[in-house]
């Protein structure tokens, strides 16, 4: 331990000084809190929680409209990630989920598709042209992966679910 008086009043001041220097850099993070920066305005639109209300696929000469009836699919969108979910609504049958990474300028959101249970669409990047209305999103675009005979164009709608 340095006793005070082997200190000169010259060090001393010093070490203060560097001392509060260091201090004044810290920011204080309290648990689950991370330096980030807030979200843009246009990501903040789209976050939230989503249950599809309609749902069209049009392949080759074929219009199919989804029969959402008996199955809640749902899409969540975080500050960074989405995962979708769906279910035939009161059994444990014909689930599926997907999640993955995306970008979203406020018309145009990609999706990269990093997890889901179909492996053929595993890393694939999906572009969808976006258009918020209140509670409402509509999302359109193709999916094309060659290798599995993939070449669909969807059209999904979707109201916000709120707390």
């Amino acid at each position: 331990m340095i006793e005070l008086k082997s200190i000169s009043k010259m060090g001393l001041t010093l070490f203060i000084g560097i001392s509060l220097v260091a201090a004044s850099c810290t920011k204080e993070i309290k648990p689950n809190e991370q330096e980030t920066d807030p979200p843009k305005p246009e990501i903040s639109r789209i976050e939230g929680t989503w249950k599809m209300t309609y749902a069209e696929i049009r392949e080759n000469d074929s219009i199919e409209v989804k029969d959402l009836s008996s199955t809640d699919f749902i899409k969540i969108i975080n500050r960074s990630h989405f995962a979708f979910f769906n279910q035939d609504r009161g059994t444990q049958d014909n689930f599926m989920a997907g999640a993955g990474t995306y970008t979203y300028d406020g018309s145009k959101y990609i999706e990269h598709l990093d997890f889901i249970n179909f492996v053929d669409y595993r890393g694939h990047t999906f572009s969808f042209d976006v258009e918020i209305k209140g509670d409402s999103l509509i999302q359109q675009g193709y999916e094309k992966i060659e290798a599995s005979g993939i070449d669909r164009y969807i059209l999904e709608k979707y109201i916000r679910i709120k707390k």
